[in-house]
């Protein structure tokens, strides 16, 4: 009786121990996946306005109307405190103490004014975006390229892909990302074709 007794507790045991396995393994692809959620913000630079519309003559207002959106796509906010967005000539705007919500949008303009939810702006007294060619860069906190968008010739997004013509009044934003208009749309309206 008790050779029985031992062979039935190691195969309840066997039993228990290939349960925990697999609770285990189903735990251990749940953490992962939440893990790929949390590190995974989607912030992208979802516009640029590069050159102010009229003329450059580095009033306040004429500033201020050179900007570029960066958006929050997932539902959660992010934590932008120590971020950068820059050019290609070295200028660089940080964020301080900012928090963008979900599905929000928040413009940094480059000129000079009061910071809100959805303006912040770099207080600079001179144009930021060359309005023939340049990159705006944005960066988190430990430096990594969340995301970039180009202008000019020959110029490549960060996926690779041609940046396409820019125009420059700065509304011509081949946007590269699902859902938004596209160039043809924009010249349609806006060209009179």
């Amino acid at each position: 009786m008790s050779a029985s007794l031992s062979v039935t507790a190691r195969r309840a045991a066997a039993a228990a121990l290939a349960a925990g396995a697999l609770v285990g393994a189903g735990a251990a692809s749940a953490a992962a996946d939440n893990g790929a959620h949390r590190y995974g913000p989607y912030v992208e630079i979802s516009s640029v306005q590069y050159n102010s519309p009229g003329h450059d003559n580095r009033s306040i207002r004429s500033l201020n109307r050179e900007w570029v959106d960066v958006t929050n796509t997932s539902r959660r906010s992010v934590n932008l405190d120590g971020w950068t967005l820059s050019g290609e000539d070295g200028h660089t705007y940080t964020f301080h103490h900012y928090r963008l919500e979900g599905r929000a949008t928040v413009r940094i303009h480059t000129g000079i004014g009061r910071d809100s939810d959805r303006d912040l702006y770099q207080d600079r007294y001179d144009y930021v975006w060359d309005n023939y060619s340049d990159t705006a860069t944005l960066r988190n906190d430990r430096g990594r390229v969340i995301d970039t968008a180009s202008w000019g010739d020959e110029r490549r997004d960060h996926d690779g892909r041609r940046s396409g013509d820019w125009r420059e009044d700065g509304r011509d934003w081949q946007d590269r990302h699902e859902g938004r208009e596209d160039r043809r749309d924009w010249q349609d309206r806006h060209e009179g074709a």
